[in-house]
């Protein structure tokens, strides 16, 4: 996929979004007079809201990175796009940072609850980089590239994530790891008891029948 085609993907992404307000918008208006109980008989599923909710961000991340590819200089298409220019896009996701990720050189490195303010910059969390690539990821083979060419899914991407997600850890005083969930305590099974032992006729006796 080139950049055109890149450019015209998004444009009818765009498009098609004017259309589905547009239809929701009367949907809203014909829910409005029906009655109580069709309105409730209509209201989507939580399963169905969540999925939504991560196709739009998903849709927003991949405008997001169509955007990034046209201020590029030199000018940057998706079919030359690397890791390296995964990376470049993540570094410069920085600026826009939430996260205080404290230095070597603050007091409160590795403090999870620092009590006063300090000079450290912000940074994108561990947790926000990750997800996002992943939807990236998911986007760029839906709008036709090739699993195999996917450079959100190269290994110097893979290696940063796992990078940042170490430094940060350590500078916050905080752990990512996943919780193992313990396991419920057995029951313990009664031991199986040994069989009595086997009891010997008594020896023939010497004495003779008077």
């Amino acid at each position: 996929m080139n950049f055109q085609e890149f450019d015209e993907s998004n444009n009818n992404i765009t498009t098609t979004n004017n259309l589905m307000m547009v239809t929701s918008m009367a949907t809203a208006s014909a829910s409005a007079s029906a009655s109580a109980s069709a309105s409730s008989s209509s209201t989507s599923p939580p399963s169905i809201t969540s999925s939504s909710r991560y196709e739009n961000q998903k849709r927003r991340d991949w405008n997001t990175f169509g955007q990034y590819l046209r201020n590029h200089r030199p000018l940057l298409t998706l079919s030359r796009c690397s890791g390296a220019h995964v990376l470049e896009f993540l570094r410069y996701l920085d600026q826009f940072g939430k996260t205080k990720v404290h230095t070597q050189m603050c007091p409160f490195f590795g403090h999870p609850n620092p009590p006063a303010p300090c000079p450290c910059p912000l940074r994108q969390a561990w947790g926000s980089l990750d997800a996002l690539i992943g939807r990236l990821r998911a986007a760029f083979e839906e709008n036709g590239g090739k699993p195999e060419a996917n450079p959100f899914g190269a290994r110097a991407v893979r290696l940063y994530l796992r990078e940042v997600r170490d430094s940060q850890a350590k500078a916050r005083g905080i752990s990512y790891e996943k919780k193992k969930r313990k396991r419920p305590p057995s029951q313990a099974q009664p031991q199986p008891q040994p069989p009595p032992p086997r009891q010997l006729p008594p020896p023939p006796s010497n004495e003779s029948n008077p």
